[in-house]
Order: C-alpha cells, then sequence, then structure tokens
C-alpha cells in the first residue's frame, strides 16, 4: 500500500509557503498510476501556485515491487533507518534491494529493473563505455557530461555516453558483459542486506587502488 503525506514547503524561488503532497512509500502492484509516475519521474515534480516555478522535491522514499522482487530506497544520506530492519527477511525472499541517493539514479534504476537487467552489469556495461569512449580518443574524461542506460532489446544493451553538444551511443551484448563479470565475480560481489547504492562512483571505486596499497 502507497503512503503519502501533506507538507509545508518553501518555494526556493519567491520563497513563499505552500501545501503540497510527497509520497514515502509506493507499491507497484497496487498503484500503477504512481509506478508509472516514478518511472517517468514526474512523482518528485511540484509547482509554486504562487510563482508557477517548476521543481523537483526528493523527500525519502521507498520503492517496492513484489512482483518483480525489489525494492528502491531514495535516501540522499545512508543513516539509520528503520527500513533497514526489513533488509535481512526481504533478502531471503529474493528481493534486490538498493539506496539511490539522488532522483535521477532511482528513474534510471527503475528502468534497469523494469527490463528485467542485473544493475550490476549495467554500471559495468556504462564503464566500460566510457573507458572505451576516451581509448578511442573521442573525447576527454572532463568533457563527458553523463554516461546513461538507455534500454535493452534482443539481449544488446545500449549504453550513451554524452559530452556537452556530441556523444556516442554504444551496443553491448548481454553475453560479452556476463562473461566478463563471471571472470571477476568476486570483484562485483555486494550484500544486499546494507542496501548498496550500485551506480557509476561504486563500479569506479572496485578498480581504484586503496589508497596505501601497493
Amino acid at each position: 500500500m502507497s503512503q503519502s503525506q501533506e507538507v509545508k514547503y518553501t518555494c526556493p524561488y519567491c520563497g513563499k509557503e505552500f501545501d503540497t503532497t510527497i509520497y514515502t512509500a509506493i507499491n507497484a502492484d497496487t498503484d500503477v498510476d504512481l509506478k508509472d509516475r516514478c518511472i517517468s519521474g514526474d512523482i518528485f515534480h511540484h509547482v509554486c501556485p504562487h510563482c508557477h516555478h517548476e521543481f523537483m522535491i526528493q523527500p525519502p522514499l521507498v520503492y517496492s515491487d513484489p512482483s518483480r522482487k525489489f525494492l528502491l530506497w531514495v535516501s540522499e544520506h545512508d543513516s539509520a533507518s528503520a527500513i533497514k530492519q526489513l533488509a535481512a527477511p526481504l533478502a531471503k525472499q529474493g528481493y534486490r534491494l538498493r539506496r539511490c541517493g539522488t532522483i535521477q539514479e532511482f528513474v534510471e534504476k527503475l528502468q534497469i529493473f523494469e527490463d528485467g537487467v542485473d544493475d550490476i552489469m549495467v554500471e559495468l556495461a556504462k564503464y566500460d563505455s566510457f573507458i572505451e569512449y576516451i581509448d578511442n580518443k573521442k573525447g576527454k574524461p572532463e568533457e563527458v557530461t553523463s554516461v546513461e542506460y538507455q534500454h535493452t532489446d534482443n539481449d544488446v544493451m545500449k549504453i550513451n555516453v554524452r559530452a556537452d553538444d556530441k556523444g556516442m551511443s554504444f551496443l553491448i551484448p548481454i553475453s560479452v558483459l556476463q562473461e566478463e563479470m563471471k571472470v571477476d565475480a568476486d570483484r562485483f560481489a555486494i550484500d544486499e542486506t546494507d542496501f548498496p547504492r550500485i551506480n557509476s562512483d561504486w563500479m569506479i571505486s572496485l578498480y581504484t587502488p586503496v589508497a596505501g596499497e601497493a
């Protein structure tokens, strides 16, 4: 069952206060309309009734999909939370548990799981695409503005590397990614009960030597 609450919010543009509705929990099985708003990101979209400026509000949110067995926890900070008490029993049921620190992460993660794809594999594909983009001298690292998952179709994943007004798309067979993960399985091991934040920073950290090590 989804949960919402009325809150008072101060517009970041005009400074006036207004009442608005935010969602703290969404069940994808019981509220398909809210699920669609999450996929589009519209669930975070608000309009000030005074100055009519549009902006995003990111409250803590728990998004559960019992049918596909995953739960996304939207929270900027990994602080102690009652939700972590649910981690162990959900993990035993086969749930994938993730924390998303930003709205962008949440929307992308939701699309990945909707496509039935392993998000660790997606981050590996994004990492490989970025390296290939740089190695092929298509641009400099500092020029890259984003590396995004697009979709997976016919066992081929599409990743977009964007750099200002240019960019490049990569089509990567799932079989290639599966083999890469199989060869280096220990590197990609995670603890579901810790609500890991699986994103580009996490993937980069796997290939970055720890300070002090040779």
